[in-house]
């Protein structure tokens, strides 16, 4: 499987996109909180859709050839550009081989060889150098994992660690991390792990009346990106209750979040 990156802007302040992770545990988050989340699991699906389709536009057109190869996605006037190369040894330039590009139907994407010799020394070098530096970090796992990038205000990267779907029926959950990267890749500024344990429910063990997912949430007071990602994912989408410490969440089938309830504090 190819590992793909996506590279997306997202207007908004560094401490929106970094989720409110100083969020109060007496204060509920605002409407402006949970719609960030909302948009970065949104931005997330079209990450894992875009990426998906023109890794397999790819490997038809020449399968071997970008066997390890990073693929870097950015979206350019409502279409999606797909980048795929290799970081040079010296980590200053980024080796483009080929292209997909987007079509008028979203799952389809041609596909072009780049000359060789073709190289970027601008964003996908950055981007290609914030994920070397993450998954250093994150260090090695016993299932595959996929990358995805988002660019922040001020240049800034946020990096995202999380299992790959190696089943189509089931949907994991959990084991992932976010990293904020600096604008050039080099620095990482901020770790945040979203979930420690990651939850794989068979669709055999689970009723065909069940309205909602569930699951708790021990790091933080607010649900994550990859909580409304996986609600995305799931075919067909199904609601997903988290619960914290003082808030009960349902990520909707549509990645909007609301508070369904606030838990009762004891002194």
């Amino acid at each position: 499987m190819l590992e793909c990156a996506i590279v997306l802007l997202v207007a908004a302040l560094v401490t929106v996109l970094l989720g409110g992770v100083a969020n109060a545990q007496d204060v509920a988050p605002t409407q402006e909180e949970l719609a960030a989340i909302t948009e970065r699991g949104k931005r997330l699906y079209e990450y894992d859709q875009a990426a998906w389709h023109a890794s397999d536009a790819v490997q038809v057109a020449n399968p071997k050839v970008v066997e390890g190869q990073r693929c870097i996605a950015n979206k350019e006037d409502g279409k999606w550009r797909v980048v795929f190369g290799k970081l040079s040894e010296d980590g200053t330039r980024f080796e483009i081989t080929y292209e997909a590009h987007e079509q008028a139907a979203p799952r389809e994407f041609a596909v072009r060889k780049e000359p060789d010799g073709r190289q970027d020394e601008g964003f996908f070098l950055h981007a290609a150098r914030a994920i070397e530096l993450a998954m250093k970090d994150f260090g090695g796992a016993n299932r595959p994992y996929n990358v995805a990038v988002l660019l922040a205000s001020a240049g800034q990267l946020l990096v995202y660690l999380y299992p790959a779907q190696t089943d189509a029926r089931i949907h994991p959950l959990g084991g992932d991390v976010r990293y904020l990267v600096s604008a050039d890749g080099r620095s990482i500024l901020e770790k945040r792990q979203m979930h420690k344990t990651i939850m794989e429910k068979s669709p055999s063990k689970q009723t065909k009346k069940a309205v909602a997912g569930y699951h708790t949430h021990i790091l933080s007071d607010l649900p994550e990106d990859t909580d409304v990602f996986h609600v995305l994912t799931q075919d067909p989408p199904v609601p997903e209750k988290v619960a914290t410490a003082h808030f009960l969440y349902q990520v909707n089938i549509d990645g909007t979040i609301q508070i369904e309830k606030t838990m009762k504090r004891t002194k």
